[in-house]
């Protein structure tokens, strides 16, 4: 097992079951893991984000900690801050691969449609002579259009 891999279960397995967050210090979590700051940093940054489900709070200095909290969002308050915050009007073919990923891993889109939703974003659908930042702001609207079509047809089940 890698070692980002360890913390980030490490870090899950001290919630208990009825709570909404956890609290740590960095420092003490390094050592614990005989590594650098910058690794918990680096699990925390990747694998503690709104996208999955949390938001971090934290404080430096000696009394310092990082609290970590699920966030208890409806679907449609999660597709809302998709389209708004995480796409919002421009986005790169990569960032558009790991969202869609994202998704399909959450469950919140299926693998099938990730798949579909990567082949139309790639780099290779848009090869167009047209500036890139074009190109990121038509992916932005491909991409919300497809998650509103998603959404959509998730309410009529």
């Amino acid at each position: 097992m890698r070692l980002s891999d360890a913390i980030e279960e490490f870090i899950k397995e001290l919630w208990m079951p009825d709570e909404p967050e956890v609290e740590l210090k960095r420092n003490e979590l390094a050592e614990y893991f005989r590594c650098a700051p910058s690794q918990i940093n680096y699990v925390l940054s990747t694998r503690f984000t709104p996208d999955h489900g949390y938001a971090i709070e934290s404080r430096r200095g000696g009394g310092g900690f990082i609290r970590i909290i699920r966030v208890q969002r409806g679907r449609r308050e999660s597709f809302r801050y998709l389209l708004q915050d995480r796409v919002g009007e421009a986005i790169s073919a990569r960032d558009a691969q790991i969202l869609c990923l994202q998704l399909a891993e959450q469950g919140t889109i299926s693998l099938e449609d990730a798949e579909l939703m990567n082949a139309a974003l790639k780099p290779q659908s848009q090869a167009v002579p047209i500036p890139e930042q074009m190109k990121d702001t038509i992916r932005a609207k491909t991409l919300k259009n497809m998650l509103l079509s998603i959404l959509r047809r998730a309410q009529q089940q």
